[in-house]
């Protein structure tokens, strides 16, 4: 039954091979399922719904692009774009949560009608690849840096604006599993990132008990509290959506940053991890990559009623591709693997937040590899990539960064006397980045 429905031989794969291939995606991309529920309680959304969320759009998303697109990618909510849904658009600009999903919902509206009607190689000459690179790095960074102010390493300074804090048992905890999460990764061992969770976790369960404090991080001594390991899923995230108010013209470019965002990580996913596993059509384009445009942007549209930020295509996929996935059954596999999380909400609540914290600086490790694809030797490739790469995490907010990347290439670009070069679409972004800043 599986050889018919995925065509398993013909794609020189085994049941087998493709079942273990999706235990591997699932392995390495689980961390999020902890990762993203923590990051949006920091917006206001309660950690259990939000891991009801991640788990169930995960596995719809999952489902769909393995029986629909019949591709071995993974989906679940994407980190990067939970960052700016929580640091940027809840704390930085004051948006309602219930609001902001509003924009995630609009967003995933409009990345549905571009994949509908297939206009992704208008969209992708529009934006220079250059910026495109430079923002994927820039967002790297940005995680980075959640990562290392969520774990205490990162603290305000009146001399130097930001310092290392005071070591004391939390950041020597976390140091520790950070070594511990760096090897496992280095040594490419499968499932290193939720590795290094569970074991920064269990050694994070002694402070504030035989040693240490943790009330500079929770308020109470001790950083992990056991209340139980199953329960019910949590819904009261559910429809919890301001979709109306998310139409306010204010709300206007972060429906935008998040489309932009979304769509230039599925699209990057897709045709990264096919290039890899050599999952291409007879054109050399990535296999049914309009199918899989469709459920992603239909995953994204659909996380904003379940109450997580948007779904997409996960780049962990390409553990099972190498280890000869080649079919949907890897994703169907993967997505079956999370239901289970549904009813461990109070166990996965243990995890404090300096656990997390080492896998946040791995997915900025990871997230900077297209930091080669910069031309550094031209400076008008190399100056407005730099600014919108550095401004990201320094401003700790995506939103400028983007901003700043698009004002500066136009200017540059004019500037030295390549005004050609700049797409009409780059002018429109322009106009847009300007109005975005008088805004804010």
């Amino acid at each position: 039954m599986l050889e018919k429905l995925f065509t398993i031989r013909a794609q020189g794969s085994t049941p087998r091979q493709e079942i273990l291939a999706g235990v591997a995606t699932f392995l390495a991309a689980m961390y999020i399922i902890v990762v993203n529920p923590s990051i949006l309680s920091d917006a206001g959304i309660p950690f259990s719904s939000a891991l009801t969320a991640t788990v169930i759009i995960s596995f719809f998303g999952s489902l769909m692009m393995g029986l629909y697109a019949r591709n071995p990618i993974l989906v679940a909510p994407g980190m990067g774009i939970n960052a700016l849904f929580t640091y940027t658009m809840v704390l930085g600009a004051g948006i309602p949560w219930a609001t902001a999903l509003g924009c995630v919902f609009w967003a995933g509206v409009l990345f549905a009608v571009l994949a509908l009607f297939n206009v992704r190689q208008y969209v992708i000459d529009a934006i220079p690849s250059q910026l495109r690179y430079a923002i994927a790095c820039g967002i790297g960074l940005f995680i980075t840096t959640i990562g290392l102010v969520n774990a205490g390493f990162l603290t305000t300074s009146p001399a130097t604006v930001v310092t290392m804090a005071p070591m004391d048992a939390p950041l020597v905890t976390f140091l520790i599993g950070m070594a511990l999460t760096a090897v496992l990764v280095a040594r490419r061992v499968q499932g290193a990132l939720i590795l290094g969770i569970i074991f920064t976790t269990l050694l994070a369960w002694p402070i504030g008990r035989w040693w240490g404090d943790g009330s500079a991080y929770l308020g109470t001594p001790t950083l992990v509290n056991f209340s139980g390991i199953f329960a019910w899923p949590d819904f009261s995230g559910l429809m919890q959506v301001d979709i109306m108010g998310a139409l306010d013209v204010a709300y206007a470019p972060f429906i935008f940053v998040i489309l932009f965002t979304i769509f230039f990580d599925a699209l990057s996913t897709f045709m990264g991890v096919c290039q890899a596993g050599k999952l291409l059509d007879k054109n050399g384009e990535p296999r049914n990559i309009r199918q899989s445009m469709v459920i992603d942007a239909l995953s994204a549209l659909i996380s904003a009623p379940l109450g997580t930020s948007p779904a997409n295509a996960y780049v962990e996929s390409a553990a099972g591709i190498s280890q000869g996935g080649r079919t949907g059954l890897v994703a169907v596999v993967a997505a079956l693997l999370f239901l289970p999380f549904l009813f461990l909400s109070p166990l996965l609540s243990l995890v404090p937040a300096i656990a997390t914290a080492p896998a946040l600086i791995m997915v900025g490790v990871f997230m900077l590899d297209p930091i080669r694809m910069i031309n550094w030797y031209e400076m008008d490739d190399a100056i407005p990539a730099f600014i919108a790469m550095i401004l990201i995490p320094l401003t700790y907010s995506i939103t400028h960064g983007v901003v700043f990347g698009f004002l500066s290439f136009v200017v540059v670009k004019v500037g030295v006397g390549k005004a050609r070069e700049v797409k009409p679409a780059m002018w429109v972004l322009f106009v847009l980045s300007i109005l975005l800043l008088m805004e804010g």
